[in-house]
């Protein structure tokens, strides 16, 4: 994609009409976590008996203003194409200018509560339609990555339910977690909830993520419970200091768990268990491959709308 210098207060949304519902989660998902530049908020709908996508766009950003002041809607298509790898055609974007509004809040305030094994994640528009007990996690994202919509945050925490509750019937399990790459928070909120004994560090090398994975803690009444830090990978003394830990969980991409591969190993104590996301399942079976040869055995693979939450354990 080429650039052009439209006016910076003008926002874009590309929209795409899909009639399968999972097809449109994964689609909604790689336009939101794999493209480049991603979307500064993104929305998914049914429309009739299909369902509706947009994603909303500076027209500043770069990369994303072809010939004329309006997004590619053919590029883009493209791209995620290239990336879902299925070699399933999609139709092209289409464009149109959007008033200069706060996009980023006003999608998340449309999304609903998620459940995912025993928790219900909501955002404080719906605080008031949703139970309260220890299984309800309220999470206004912001600019961070985690709401649970998505289907590899739903897919860790449905790995953490499960995990979890095998925990409660051996002694010592758990005792230190890793929530690495926390965005929200979410995750490490989830643990603090099911383990109430266990010690739990949250990292993102995204300084305003920290920032909103702390202050999700505090809403969420664990902030006495998850120490939230600012690391690249393992960077950072308190990880350091903290490793090796029972529990450690990385939901990131492909790219940078392969490279992480070595570093997640070493932090992880013999007989520990790596809950690995942010994978496109055909993505799984390589991050498998570099796992089990770094000393970890699959335990579980789960699949949710073409996308992957792999259990490990350390032998």
């Amino acid at each position: 994609m080429t650039q052009t210098s439209p006016s910076a207060q003008t926002q874009y949304v590309a929209s795409l009409i899909e009639p399968d519902k999972d097809r449109a989660h994964t689609i909604a998902a790689v336009l939101q976590d794999l493209t480049d530049p991603p979307p500064d908020a993104l929305t998914l709908f049914e429309h009739g008996a299909s369902w509706r996508i947009d994603a909303y766009y500076d027209a500043g950003v770069d990369g994303l203003a072809p010939a004329g002041s309006v997004p590619d809607g053919e590029t883009l298509s493209r791209q995620v194409e290239a990336l879902l790898g299925d070699g399933i055609a999609i139709p092209a974007f289409t464009v149109a200018p959007v008033p200069d509004v706060n996009w980023v809040t006003i999608s998340q305030a449309a999304l609903p509560p998620v459940t995912a094994g025993r928790f219900i994640v909501h955002g404080s528009h719906d605080q008031h339609r949703v139970p309260q007990g220890p299984n309800a996690i309220l999470i206004d994202a912001g600019e961070a990555f985690g709401t649970a919509h998505h289907q590899t945050t739903a897919g860790c925490l449905m790995a953490i339910d499960r995990l979890t509750r095998e925990a409660r019937h051996r002694p010592r399990a758990f005792r230190t977690v890793l929530d690495l790459g926390c965005g929200s928070g979410v995750l490490a909120i989830a643990v603090a909830r099911s383990l109430p004994q266990a010690d739990i560090l949250a990292s993102d090398m995204d300084g305003p993520s920290v920032a909103v994975a702390r202050e999700n803690a505090r809403l969420n009444g664990v902030a006495n419970r998850v120490r939230c830090v600012e690391a690249a990978g393992l960077a950072h003394p308190a990880l350091r200091a903290a490793a090796p830990f029972d529990l450690l969980i990385a939901n990131i991409l492909a790219k940078p768990l392969t490279g992480l591969a070595p570093d997640l190993s070493a932090a992880v104590t013999p007989g520990g268990t790596l809950i690995l996301s942010g994978l496109l399942t055909y993505q799984a079976r390589q991050i498998i491959q570099v796992y089990c040869a770094h000393g970890f055995a699959l335990d579980r693979h789960d699949r949710v709308s073409g996308w992957s939450t792999l259990t490990m354990r350390r032998g």
